[in-house]
């Protein structure tokens, strides 16, 4: 029986902008440039990052006024229309709801997996709740348990188990020390590389 074919993306730095570094670069905080390119550890990071809005007195509300007038990445929504008319297309991202929206707004809002952050009622983020642990790559384990073809792109550390988990694998942009590191998952560096690579994948299920 031929299979389905489900493609699994990252959203930050694959179909929009770093959230983190767009604020990092608004607020004048450098510390807030790290992402996940450069420190696998997502918890430290992020304990990192609370404590830096914390300190600086930035609430939701700053955040999402940077958000706001982000947009995808050039060629970004073509490219997932392309997507979306081939396979089913699942965004798996570490970021989180109150985020998101914007931007899946402007992307046509298609599905989207990520997590929770708690607010109080100021307005103040006082802690972040991840969805499980490794939620990407369980995300594509219980895909291929439903008996669906599994395709997978990303750019960062936390994106590595995916690629490992999925039937094919891609790297989409990343920093250069990541293939150096995981040399098993093809590099693509623009939308229409990583079409071709989906469709030579896609093409062997039919």
């Amino acid at each position: 029986m031929q299979k389905s074919a489900v493609v699994c993306l990252d959203l930050e730095g694959v179909l929009v902008p770093e959230i983190w570094i767009n604020v990092a670069v608004k607020t004048g905080i450098d510390d807030l440039k790290i992402t996940t390119r450069e420190m696998p550890d997502y918890d430290k990071l992020m304990r990192q990052r609370l404590n830096i809005l914390d300190r600086q007195a930035l609430k939701i509300g700053d955040i999402q006024d940077v958000i706001a007038k982000m947009g995808p990445l050039e060629g970004a929504t073509d490219f997932l229309a392309w997507l979306r008319e081939r396979y089913q297309v699942i965004i798996l991202s570490d970021t989180f709801y109150q985020f998101a929206q914007p931007l899946m707004r402007q992307l046509g809002f298609p599905t989207l997996f990520c997590n929770q952050l708690e607010i109080d009622r100021n307005g103040r983020i006082v802690n972040y709740h991840m969805r499980m642990q490794d939620p990407k790559k369980h995300a594509v384990a219980a895909l291929k348990s439903l008996n669906f073809f599994t395709m997978a792109a990303g750019d960062s550390y936390n994106d590595t188990a995916m690629l490992g988990e999925a039937d094919a694998g891609f790297f989409f942009r990343p920093p250069e020390h990541l293939p150096k590191e995981f040399p098993k998952f093809p590099v693509t560096q623009h939308y229409g590389e990583l079409q071709e690579r989906f469709a030579q994948v896609g093409s062997g299920l039919s």
